[in-house]
């Protein structure tokens, strides 16, 4: 296997060349096993982060730069029975992120370097366009391409129904209905794995990414389970985010199910996602129009005509005010880490002017 086979490019070698003058080599995040798993393309190894690196991420806001599966960085390869060290991790092309759990205002990224996104959703009793809706505002924030794949075409007994409803609410991105486990229609998604090409399965638990990633792998890489009966939801199958060459010359990062996706990024996301609101709010009488019922407001007539559903609107007030709230606490969070840097700088200028001989 070669770096290209990868998905090396100009772009990453570019970034790179700094670090070639040093003897280091560039490697791959193939998995993320308490120790990230690289590949140099010639070797797989495990790999920890030099000490630097490692100091430079533990201050603030560094959890972000950690590397994660997909990531290109610089390596020094192991020695006799040493351990492979990252020196450094390559500026990335794309990141899927999100906040992380609990009450951290930290940003998780989920995978990196991706070229494609599958949003995996499930066409059982779990189906939903709302979650659809949320999971495409983080993709466009992602800089990658997003993709809905519908699975589970074989227990939906209206797909047609489903497909209207998601094409609603993905407007201008691909759609497919799909069965990983009978393996229909999966040869449709195929064309996004060209080589050096990567994809992200992206999706809840229970949605069948596993399934789906044995299905286009060819092989049974992932451990797979039944969901719960009665709301279809499932276990975390997949334990831990890893990357895989397909047979197409693609690359594949499965992750495990997100339990919950809350939202990291600007409104950008928000605005691809629902191109239909934001149109409509620029229609509105008033610039600072709240669309609740004001005069001349064009949100609130779309709603009232049945052009605009009262879910979809709803939908849209959510994640804005979930950004809303991060952006607060982000800005809180900066504040009080300026605040302790110039105590810090405060405390260290007063050591010094005591230490100092007086003349």
């Amino acid at each position: 296997m070669t770096l290209t086979d990868l998905g090396w490019n100009d772009f990453f070698a570019s970034a790179f060349a700094p670090y070639a003058e040093q003897g280091l080599v560039p490697a791959r995040v193939v998995a993320q096993k308490g120790l990230c798993q690289v590949s140099t393309g010639e070797a797989e190894h495990y790999a920890d982060l030099a000490g630097k690196l490692r100091h430079e991420l533990n201050g603030p806001g560094g959890a972000a730069g950690y590397p994660a599966v997909g990531d290109w960085v610089a390596l020094r390869p192991p020695t006799g029975e040493g351990r492979a060290m990252i020196h450094a991790v390559l500026p990335r092309k794309s990141k899927f992120s999100r906040k992380t759990a609990g009450q951290r205002t930290e940003e998780q990224v989920v995978a990196a370097n991706i070229d494609t996104i599958f949003l995996v959703s499930g066409l059982d009793g779990d189906f939903s366009p709302r979650r659809i809706e949320r999971y495409l505002t983080a993709a466009w924030d992602s800089g990658a391409q997003p993709v809905v794949v519908l699975n589970k075409l074989d227990r939906c007994e209206d797909p047609e129904t489903c497909l209207i409803e998601v094409q609603a609410v993905a407007m201008g991105v691909p759609v497919h209905r799909v069965s990983a486990r009978t393996g229909e229609n999966c040869d449709q998604l195929t064309a996004y794995l060209g080589p050096g090409q990567t994809v992200s399965l992206l999706g809840s638990s229970g949605v069948g990414k596993s399934t789906l990633s044995n299905r286009i792998l060819g092989r049974e890489a992932q451990r797979t389970s039944e969901v719960r009966e009665g709301d279809d939801r499932g276990r975390h199958t997949t334990t831990h985010r890893e990357l895989f060459v397909v047979p197409s010359g693609g690359l594949l990062i499965d992750t495990p199910g997100l339990r919950e996706l809350q939202l990291w990024g600007e409104d950008q996301g928000i605005e691809t996602t629902f191109p239909d609101v934001e149109a409509l709010t620029e229609s509105c009488r008033f610039a600072d129009c709240q669309h609740k019922g004001e005069p001349g407001c064009a949100v609130t007539a779309a709603v009232e005509s049945g052009a605009l559903s009262t879910e979809r609107l709803e939908s849209y007030r959510k994640l804005q005010r979930e950004l809303r709230q991060l952006h607060i606490r982000q800005d809180e969070l900066a504040r009080l880490q300026e605040k302790k840097k110039n105590k810090v700088v405060q405390r260290a200028l007063r050591e010094h002017y005591r230490l100092k001989p007086r003349g």
